[in-house]
């Protein structure tokens, strides 16, 4: 059983717990948010099986005794199959997240610090090996028309679509950005596109 290590509201760190425990009885805990960009300045969307829809790179829970780096550099290699160099990760924030819902029929209580982090890969994306169970590909866009397009600047943004079979040429608009209910697509991912490009310059 996959443990979690669990915090208070102040984040303070008061043991751990399973991580159906951890939803059930809505205990803090951490996730990260993994953002991949290259030297270009392109982003890196995963595609969501289960929406179709533009999301995080990669994300996950931080596992007990597992540091955010170490959850990062995991869940980039579990779920689009890539190695990075987390040593220049730099965060761009943490979140707290609330989330209630019923799953399968069972109460499902979130209660999550998001940590918010980005990384410089080269762009070499061949070698890249998608969960198939929860990834259908990723998609690069530059982050500074794609952040116009948040903005509505402009109506649709050119991008690169990358599966396991294919990497095609693709127009993207603003209802391709996964969004959950109450959220705006530019308070989501704004932050997040606006440090990379002043990384990049």
């Amino acid at each position: 059983m996959e443990k979690l290590d669990i915090y208070d509201e102040y984040m303070n760190f008061v043991g751990s717990e399973n991580r159906d425990i951890v939803h059930q009885k809505g205990l803090w805990h951490k996730t990260v948010h993994c953002w991949l960009y290259d030297k270009s300045g392109n982003i890196y969307f995963q595609i969501r099986k289960d929406s179709e829809k533009l999301y995080t790179t990669a994300s996950g829970h931080v596992l007990a005794n597992e540091t955010v780096k170490d959850a990062f550099s995991r869940e980039v290699f579990e779920e689009i199959g890539a190695k990075v160099d987390i040593s220049n990760a730099t965060m761009v924030e943490i979140n707290a997240w609330r989330m209630d819902k019923v799953k399968n029929g069972v109460p499902f209580i979130d209660r999550a610090f998001a940590n918010v982090y980005i990384n410089e890969i080269d762009e070499n994306y061949n070698n890249f090996v998608f969960d198939e169970t929860e990834v259908l590909g990723v998609v690069k866009v530059n982050a500074t028309n794609c952040l116009a397009l948040l903005k509505n600047e402009i109506k649709n943004v050119d991008g690169v679509k990358i599966t396991k079979t294919n990497t095609e040429k693709i127009s993207l608009n603003i209802n391709d950005f996964l969004v959950m209910n109450g959220e705006i697509a530019l308070l989501k991912y704004g932050k997040i596109l606006q440090s990379i490009i002043n990384i990049k310059g």
